[in-house]
Parts: C-alpha cells; structure tokens; sequence
C-alpha cells in the first residue's frame, strides 16, 4: 500500500503531465512510457512541423519568447520525418501462452506445424490467418522465443507494432540475444515514432545478425533520433545556462539586499555608541560590506578633553555620511578598550576593510579632520 505522501506526489506528477503531456518522453521515463503502452495507453508522439513531401525534415527548432523574468522559456517542437509512422493499435493484448507449462516432444511438434501454415499464410498475404496459426503455436510451445519473434514480424505486417512490441518482449525474456526479437520491437517502435528507442533496437540486432532490412530501416531512424539527442542537448545546455544565470541574480539580489541592511544599520551622520564586543563586530562588518571607512572614538564621562572633542566629533559624523562613527565609553564596554589596548583617551582608531589604519591619540582637532579627510577619500 502506498502511504499518504507518495499518493499526493503520484497526484502531483499526474497533474504535471496533464498540463505537459511531453515530459513523458524524457529518457528517464522510458520505463514508464513502455507501461502506460503496454496497458494500451496511447502516448503522444513529438509533434513535428508540417512540410511539404519533398522536403525532407530538418532539425531547426524555435525558441518561443522569454517570459518577461527572462529566465524561462517554452521548448520548440522537434521537426522529424514522421512520414511512416502509423496510428498505434489499441486492442486487448493477445494471448500469450503459460509459459510454465510442459511442454511434450508432441506439443512441439504440433506447435512446429502450426508455424508452417503460418508461413504459407504469409506467403499468401494472409497476416491475420497466420497471426492465428502462430497463436495456436505459442499455446503449445509458450516458451519458444522464436515463435514469439515470428508472430512479431507478422504483426509488423498487419501494421500491429504495439502486439509487436509485446510479443519482441517476450521473446527476449526468454532469449535475451534473439536478433529477430530486437529488430521487431525495433521496426515497431518505428512505426509508433519512437526513433530513439528504436535506434537502440535495431543496432542491438544489426550487432547480432545484420541484414539488410534493418540497415533500411536505421537510414529513417537515425536521423530522427539524432535530432531529438541534439534537441534535447540544446534544451539542457539552454536550461543549465538559465539555471546559472538565476543563481548570479539571486547572488546578486542577496548582496545587494545585505548591503543595504548594512547601510541602514550604520545611520549615516549619525555617532552610533558601542556597549559590546558582539554589537562593535556586526558594526566593522556591515561598514566592511558597505566599504565605509569606521572610527572607533574611546571617550569617559571623567575626561575633560573628551568633552571638549565629542561635539566636534559629532559635528564631524554629519558632515561625512559615508563615514561610521562609533563611540565607545572605555568604563561602560571595558572589554571593547581592553581588546584595543587603549590606555589613554580621547583615543580615535580609523578602521578599513576590518582591518586599523591609523590612529589619532589626545583631543587634537586637526589631524582628527585631516585624517578623516585623507581615509575616507583613500577608497
């Protein structure tokens, strides 16, 4: 039994091909394709582009606009000569034998003549009379791979390559190298437009006993089939160069969303006061993603200097926006002072990229503003 989340995604999936019923012919879903198929299910072949007879089909598929996000795109059609390909037949499956069933020196004899009247019916052009007597074969001997790929060819000719295709399985489910068996299932995939499956039949059974008729053959499938290789090589490189470019945005939507929660969290021309190690490493940081320049201002409550420099610091802070002032009062966030080594205040440490570049030490106004002048320009 299946549980509840595997029958929502099966749900999911069934949806997914009723809106887009030509995901069934991608590769990895061949063993699925071959179910629906063997149930009698007809699967919708690759549309192909109406030409005239004598022009012969060519690859040239057209892309469909872009949406307006540029990232998604529609696959064109794949233009394949479809010419021969016939509507499938949808009738019951046809017998097939118990195969473990015994089987007697006389049911294998009677089975063997079975098969002769099958060939002279053939040689008459009565497929449907040999499709019985082949049948009656098969119920005597059920295990005879030959029979099997015999009564396949004879459903080729009645135009039948879906009881082709069951009766080639069965053949090579009990001769895994029976060559008549993978040509068969190879023309009938043909027939049915599934050229690249059939390619794959007919060169396992040109491998095993090559004959002239399935070099024919290949001369139609080939071409089909590397067309729709090269169709969906093209797809997946245009999906993988999509996917790569949604990325990059992304990335780049994400730093640029970083950098501007950075910007705000540094309040241009404004002095932001520092209570923690923690809260000054998110402030270097965030001037470090917004390349800012950062001066770390030491001050106490106890020094007259500090009073006298303060106003001017903040006089400074709104004179140079992009510039972080931070302040830090060395009593309140003794572990900020004493991570660096500060001894003496006012002490001011200019900070770029994370990393110190210069310090002013005592309340000397001027080289407070020369200094902030020659970093902040610096980058």
């Amino acid at each position: 039994m299946m549980d509840a989340n595997q029958v929502a995604e099966l749900r999911r999936f069934v949806q997914q091909l009723k809106s887009n019923p030509s995901i069934l012919h991608d590769p990895s879903l061949i063993f699925f394709k071959e179910y629906l198929r063997s149930l009698g299910a007809q699967v919708p072949k690759i549309e192909n582009t109406e030409r005239d007879d004598e022009v012969k089909a060519e690859t040239k598929p057209s892309f469909s606009p872009k949406h307006d996000d540029g990232d998604e795109f529609m696959e064109s059609d794949v233009e394949l000569d479809n010419s021969d390909v016939v509507e499938p037949d949808n009738e019951p499956p046809q017998p097939m034998g118990d195969p473990t069933a015994e089987v007697t020196d006389e049911k294998r004899d009677d089975a063997q003549l079975e098969k002769s009247k099958a060939m002279e019916a053939i040689s008459d052009g009565k497929f449907e009379e040999a499709i019985e007597h082949l049948t009656k074969a098969v119920m005597l001997n059920p295990t005879s791979a030959i029979l099997y790929a015999t009564r396949a060819s004879v459903f080729l000719k009645a135009k039948k390559p879906n009881a082709a295709i069951r009766d080639a399985n069965r053949a090579l489910q009990f001769n895994p190298d029976s060559a008549k068996g993978y040509k068969s299932r190879g023309i009938a995939r043909a027939m049915l437009g599934q050229w690249e499956e059939a390619a794959a039949d007919l060169h396992l059974a040109s491998n095993l006993d090559y004959d002239e008729e399935i070099g024919m053959v290949l001369k139609k499938v080939e071409p089909n089939a590397k067309r729709i290789e090269e169709h969906r090589r093209k797809y997946q490189r245009l999906r993988k160069e999509t996917e790569l470019q949604r990325a990059e945005r992304e990335r780049r939507q994400q730093q640029e969303a970083q950098e501007r929660e950075a910007q705000a969290a540094l309040k241009d021309g404004h002095v932001i006061s520092i209570h923690s190690t923690s809260e000054l490493e998110a402030k270097t940081k965030a001037a470090k993603k917004a390349s800012r320049l950062l001066i770390l201002y030491f001050t106490a409550t106890w020094c007259g200097p500090c009073r006298y420099m303060s106003p001017l610091y903040s006089n400074l802070a709104t004179q140079h926006p992009r510039v972080v002032f931070l302040k830090v009062d060395i009593d309140e966030a003794n572990d900020v002072a004493a991570s660096w080594n500060i001894s003496s205040v006012p002490t001011f440490c200019f900070i770029r990229d994370g990393k110190e570049v210069d310090k002013v030490v005592g309340a000397d106004k001027g080289s407070l503003e020369q200094k902030i002048t020659q970093h902040s320009s610096s980058k």
